[in-house]
């Protein structure tokens, strides 16, 4: 499985894809790092749309939290079917799956939500009252990429990752 985590220029996401075509793996992963933890973005838009329109559809999973989702799917999201509307505009754009974090929801239940086009799937975790969250998202992507590497399904695979990031 190869893990994908922030792609900071279209040089660079071009050069990832041009690897991709060469080596033929199909078990990808894709956390797309967009957005800094204080909602500065990190990528320039010519980088989205180039995400987009190219690496999306390379990948068997996608995991944005709620600021990149909403950038990816061009759409406001404030509760979960949001969530799950974005995620359905992430598979149009040719995500095979899509696992938006939900941790930027204000709750006390964080929700993440699993989404491809024959299922939805909801995982939820008590929410964790600490500052030490930076660093989560690409432990949770990388922990569903060592999961799926050792043959679990990709829902699975999320499931189990969770549970991992919520015990650490």
């Amino acid at each position: 499985v190869i893990k994908i985590g922030m792609l900071h220029s279209s040089p660079v996401i071009n050069s990832v894809i041009k690897s991709l075509n060469k080596i033929k793996i199909k078990k990808i992963i894709l956390d797309p790092v967009m957005v800094a933890k204080g909602g500065a973005k990190l990528v320039d838009k010519k980088s989205i749309q180039i995400l987009k329109n190219n690496l999306i559809k390379k990948t068997s999973l996608i995991t944005p939290n709620i600021p990149e989702a909403e950038i990816l799917s061009n759409t406001k999201i404030s509760n979960e079917e949001d969530m799950i509307f974005a995620a359905k505009k992430l598979l149009n754009l040719g995500a095979k799956n899509v696992l938006i974090k939900g941790g930027h929801l204000n709750s006390k239940i964080v929700t993440d939500i699993f989404v491809n086009k024959n299922e939805i799937a909801k995982f939820r975790s008590k929410r964790f009252n600490t500052k030490n969250t930076h660093g989560t998202g690409c432990t949770l992507s990388s922990a569903i990429a060592t999961f799926y590497s050792c043959g679990k399904t990709l829902k699975k695979s999320c499931e189990m990752a969770i549970n991992y990031v919520n015990h650490a």
